[in-house]
C-alpha cells in the first residue's frame, strides 16, 4: 500500500515550445505494482499549458484546484476544482490556465500508456 501527499512525489518540469509551465508526477504507476492503471498529477502554472495532442488512450482526470480551459470538440470550456473529465481516446485536447493561480489535476491513464 503506498499513501503520502502528491506534493512529496518526484516532479519532472516540462517547459518547451509545446508546453509551458507543467509539473507532472507519477502517484501510482508500475513501479507501486499497479498492474491495470497509472495515476498523474499535474500541475499547470498561471499562463502555462499542455500540448494540444490526441492518442489512442483514455483520461479520466478530477481537477483538484484551481481553474482553467479545457479544448473539448473543437473549442474552450471552462473548467475549476471539483470538475471530472473523460477523455477518449483519439480525441485532441488541451489544458490551459489563463488564471493567476495553479491549476492541478488528477489524470488516470490505463497500463501500456506513457506514465509521463
Amino acid at each position: 500500500m503506498k499513501h503520502m501527499h502528491y506534493s512529496a512525489l518526484e516532479a519532472q518540469k516540462f517547459d518547451n515550445e509545446m508546453v509551458k509551465g507543467v509539473t507532472g508526477r507519477i502517484a501510482i504507476g508500475k513501479n507501486d505494482g499497479a498492474p491495470n492503471f497509472c495515476m498523474r498529477i499535474f500541475t499547470i502554472d498561471p499562463g502555462g499549458c499542455t500540448p494540444k495532442h490526441s492518442h489512442e488512450w483514455e483520461h479520466e482526470i478530477l481537477i483538484h484546484q484551481g481553474e482553467g480551459k479545457l479544448f473539448k470538440d473543437g473549442q474552450y470550456v471552462d473548467v475549476k476544482a471539483g470538475d471530472i473529465i473523460f477523455v477518449p481516446g483519439n480525441e485532441e485536447h488541451q489544458f490551459k490556465n489563463e488564471s493567476g493561480a495553479p491549476l492541478t489535476f488528477a489524470c488516470l491513464i490505463p497500463k501500456g500508456a506513457p506514465e509521463l
